[in-house]
C-alpha cells in the first residue's frame, strides 16, 4: 500500500463519516463510525459481508471509482451517498455520507412551497370568483356589491399578511448568523406590544394584564424583531386563548440569572400534547378553519422560533387541554 498503515489508520479515524479501505474484495480497515454502523468485526471480512447491499457490492468489486446514491444501510429508509476513490495498488477508500439532513431539507422546501401555494391559492380563488361576478354585465344590487367587496378586501388582506410574514421569515433567516447588537429593554417592548394589541383585544372581549418588572437589564437584541415576537405571542393568545369564560391574558417580563424572559399566558382551551412539537412548523395549525377565521397565517410561531434562535434565546411552549397555554421567550442579557 502506498500509504503507511499507521498514517492510513489515523487518516481514516479522522473522517467523521463511516469510511473503509478495501483491497480487492476484502475490508482491510474501517474507522469507528463504520464499525458502529456495519459491525465491529468487519475488518478483514469480505466486503459483501460488510455492506450487504447489492448495488454497492457490485460497484466496489469492479474496483472502479465512483459515487452511488443508495438506501438500506443501517436502516431501511436512511439515504446514503457511497463515494469510492482509488488509493493506489488496488486499494479503494470508501466513504458513506449520510444524506438524511439533505433529504429532510429538500422535503421541507417542497412542503413549504406546496403549503405556501395552497395558502395563497385559496383566498386568491375567492377574490377572482367574486371579482368576475362583479365584472359581469347587468345590474348588481348594492347589498350584494357591498358583501362581495367586503369579502374581496378580507381575502386580499389575508394574502397580504401571508406575503408579509413570508418576507419577514426570509429576512430573519438571512440574518440568522449575524448577532444583534442593540441594547433593548424587553419590558418596553412588551408595553408597546400590549398597547398595539389593545384594539384587537377589545374587539374580542379580552383583557390584557401586564406583569412587567421594574429596572430590567437590557438584552442584546434587534428591537424590531423582538417587538414582532411580542406582537405574535400576544396576538395568538387573543385569537386562540381568549373566550367569554377565560377573557384574561397575562403578559409578563421578568429577569433571572443571566436572562430576561417574556411570557404570554392564557386560560383558554389549551392544546393537546401531540400538537406541541409541531407548533413552530410553517403553516402548521391545530385547527385550520378556526385559524383562518381569526386571521392567523400559520407562520407566527415559526417567526418567533427563528427570531429566538437568532438572539441565542430559547422558546418554550407549555399547554394542556382545559388549562390554557403559556409561551415564553428567554433572551440572554446584554
Amino acid at each position: 500500500m502506498a500509504l503507511m498503515p499507521d498514517m492510513a489508520r489515523q487518516m481514516l479515524e479522522a473522517l467523521g463519516e463511516p469510511a473503509l479501505i478495501i483491497r480487492d474484495s476484502r475490508t482491510i480497515a474501517a474507522n469507528r463510525p463504520a464499525r458502529d454502523l456495519l459491525g465491529q468485526a468487519i475488518e478483514g471480512s469480505d466486503v459483501r459481508l460488510a455492506l450487504r447491499h447489492p448495488d454497492a457490492v457490485q460497484m466496489l468489486l469492479s474496483g472502479n471509482e465512483g459515487d452511488l446514491e443508495l438506501v438500506g444501510i443501517g436502516s431501511l429508509e436512511r439515504p446514503w451517498l457511497l463515494s469510492a476513490r482509488a488509493l493506489g495498488d488496488r486499494h479503494l477508500l470508501v466513504r458513506l455520507i449520510d444524506r438524511s439532513v439533505v433529504r429532510s431539507a429538500e422535503r421541507m422546501r417542497t412542503d413549504f412551497v406546496a403549503n405556501a401555494s395552497h395558502e395563497l391559492r385559496t383566498p386568491l380563488a375567492t377574490v377572482i370568483g367574486y371579482a368576475e361576478t362583479l365584472a359581469e354585465e347587468g345590474p348588481v344590487a348594492d347589498e350584494v356589491r357591498a358583501r362581495f367587496g367586503a369579502t374581496i378586501e378580507t381575502e386580499a388582506r389575508r394574502m397580504q399578511r401571508i406575503v408579509e410574514d413570508l418576507m419577514s421569515l426570509s429576512r430573519i433567516e438571512a440574518d440568522r448568523y449575524r448577532l444583534p447588537d442593540e441594547r433593548v429593554d424587553l419590558g418596553e417592548v412588551a408595553r408597546i406590544a400590549v398597547k398595539q394589541a389593545s384594539p384587537l383585544a377589545e374587539r374580542r372581549g379580552c383583557r390584557i394584564e401586564s406583569d412587567i418588572a421594574d429596572g430590567l437589564p437590557a438584552v442584546a437584541g434587534d428591537f424590531g424583531q423582538l417587538l414582532q415576537v411580542a406582537d405574535n405571542l400576544i396576538g395568538n393568545a387573543i385569537r386562540y386563548g381568549c373566550s367569554e369564560q377565560s377573557p384574561v391574558i397575562v403578559v409578563s417580563v421578568q429577569s433571572s440569572a443571566s436572562r430576561v424572559t417574556l411570557t404570554v399566558s392564557d386560560r383558554g382551551e389549551g392544546i393537546t400534547p401531540e400538537h406541541l412539537p409541531r407548533l413552530t412548523e410553517r403553516f402548521y395549525r391545530v385547527d385550520s378553519a378556526r385559524s383562518r377565521e381569526s386571521g392567523g397565517t400559520g407562520l407566527g410561531l415559526a417567526i418567533v422560533k427563528h427570531i429566538a434562535e437568532r438572539h441565542r434565546g430559547t422558546l418554550d411552549i407549555r399547554s394542556a387541554p382545559g388549562r390554557g397555554t403559556e409561551v415564553s421567550v428567554s433572551i440572554p442579557m446584554a
